[in-house]
């Protein structure tokens, strides 16, 4: 990525995708180039959460909502560090943001961290072009670097693809820290970080568990050297078919029987340490308003989302690991995609989505006390 000053939304910028789709508005952000692969976010709110949010890692995301930074920009609100996305495509970008915990725009931020965007563009035909075609490697060209259509398509078509991009390490913490609990102290976890949101650990502080952050390059003497009651992998970018180090790592869990909760990432380390496969989907699940069923109880859960990756497991049978039986415990209700996993025979469970609800709803915040029931479960 290369970016000058902002745009103001005077410079002209380009999207282009690599099978040649060109759209044409004004830029938004930094001006500049910047390459990722064009997905799709369905929210109406919480842009900054998902802006911020590391899975989203060499990805350029456009908003299906209309309208875009009206709310600003807090310093309370990021998922981690610093914006992830790649480059950042709206419609109708606020004039002026409004809200009391605002302290900048979101234009502002985006220039601060030299994030290229596009604004002024029929998001709803880029949508449906993206769902019918599937996600894809695309560039945005602002300012001085526009170029001829031909040779922005043959620089977009010579950029890496997803499938095979190993990313989860280039966005982990590379030193361990610690997340203390919220009142009294009840539990121990080892938080594999591959990518991870800052709200995760702080669901689980809330629940009285001090939570020790690890770099994804952990090994199973750093994970049992904290005496852990718990192990939890998190969320991350990138083809978890090029995750051998933390399935390995799983492995080693599964086979001490401590237990273990993933999301998203961890959800497809799971899968993999279980003898699945993964496969990546046509245009993936991202926005906080995905249906999915916990079949463990058949309730119905609007839920947050953001996976280009799927596990490859049977809906409808309960299947044979090395670590006992295993099945599918969630599944979206758009498309039947593996949302959730579960062994019956010891303490270890996953889920596709994002239940720390940030941004998004809060009808999967149980997964935390079910995480606690299987510590309890395990002391008694």
């Amino acid at each position: 990525m290369t970016t000058s000053t902002r745009g103001a939304g005077q410079a002209p910028a380009v999207l282009v995708l690599e099978d040649g789709r060109i759209f044409r508005g004004r830029a938004y952000g930094a001006v500049g180039e910047t390459f990722g692969e064009a997905v799709f976010s369905t929210g109406m709110t919480g842009y900054q959460e998902t802006l911020t949010d590391p899975s989203y890692d060499r990805q350029i995301v456009v908003a299906t909502a209309p309208q875009i930074g009206n709310t600003g920009w807090n310093d309370e609100d990021d998922e981690s560090s610093r914006i992830w996305v790649s480059g950042y495509v709206v419609r109708d970008p606020a004039r002026v943001p409004s809200n009391w915990r605002a302290s900048r725009s979101l234009d502002d931020e985006l220039v601060a961290q030299g994030v290229v965007g596009i604004s002024g563009i029929d998001t709803r035909a880029l949508t449906r072009h993206l769902r019918e075609r599937g996600s894809m490697r695309s560039g945005i060209f602002s300012g001085e670097a526009i170029a001829a259509d031909a040779e922005l398509v043959a620089r977009v078509q010579a950029q890496p693809h997803m499938k095979g991009a190993s990313l989860y390490e280039e966005v982990a913490t590379k030193e361990a820290y610690v997340v203390p609990a919220v009142g009294e102290k009840r539990f121990t976890v080892a938080a594999v970080d591959l990518g991870i949101k800052g709200m995760t650990p702080q669901r689980m502080a809330e629940r009285g568990i001090e939570v020790h952050v690890l770099p994804a390059t952990a090994t199973e003497e750093d994970v049992y050297a904290l005496s852990p009651d718990g192990v939890f992998f998190s969320n991350g970018p990138g083809d978890p078919a090029t995750a051998d180090g933390p399935v390995a790592l799983m492995t080693a869990v599964l086979a001490r029987k401590t237990p273990l909760f993933g999301i998203c990432f961890g959800n497809q380390i799971l899968g993999r340490a279980l003898g699945f496969g993964t496969y990546k989907l046509k245009y993936g699940h991202r926005g906080i308003n995905q249906p999915v069923q916990d079949r463990t109880t058949g309730k119905v859960e609007v839920t947050a989302h953001n996976h280009g990756f799927a596990v490859d497991a049977p809906l409808d049978q309960v299947s044979e690991t090395k670590f006992g039986r295993a099945e599918v415990s969630h599944v979206c209700l758009n498309d039947d995609v593996v949302e959730g996993l579960q062994l019956l025979d010891q303490p270890a469970f996953s889920v596709q989505y994002h239940p720390e609800a940030a941004a998004g709803p809060h009808d999967a915040a149980y997964l935390f006390d079910r995480f606690v029931s299987l510590m309890e479960g395990q002391r008694a």
